[in-house]
């Protein structure tokens, strides 16, 4: 990605589970590290465009309940528009959402350059819906 995010710079120098630990710090939550081996549910072909939307249900089976897309639509109509990614891959994919992955389930963000929101959708939480 041409534009840096801000914390990246700083990201080569500190591990990766530091910045989950600050960042569920900064947001006064419990931290909730995704499964080694788990998956995350990605859409790579919107990779490039801005910002990084993410939301995290509850894991269920093999996934660590995070789905991460780039811009500003979700194809809900596209079946194969997110695909399964082991979570030891988003360091090459998508870096990015590196900082927020111990957010515990219910959590949205939406980051960009000089741009950062997360917040909590409860709504999240229900996966019967």
């Amino acid at each position: 990605m041409a534009t840096t995010f801000r914390w990246l710079r700083r990201f080569r120098r500190t591990s990766v589970s530091t910045l989950q630990h600050e960042t569920c710090v900064r947001f006064g939550v419990k931290c909730a590290p995704v499964a080694p081996g788990s998956k995350a549910g990605v859409a790579l072909q919107t990779r490039g465009q801005l910002p990084l939307i993410g939301l995290r249900h509850p894991p269920e089976r093999d996934t660590c309940g995070w789905y991460l897309w780039w811009g500003d639509t979700l194809d809900q109509s596209n079946v194969e528009f997110i695909q399964p990614l082991h979570v030891e891959h988003l360091q090459e994919y998508c870096p990015e959402a590196l900082p927020y992955l111990s957010l515990p389930p219910g959590w949205r963000i939406q980051v960009a350059p000089e741009h950062e929101d997360v917040w909590l959708d409860e709504r999240l939480l229900d996966l019967s819906r």
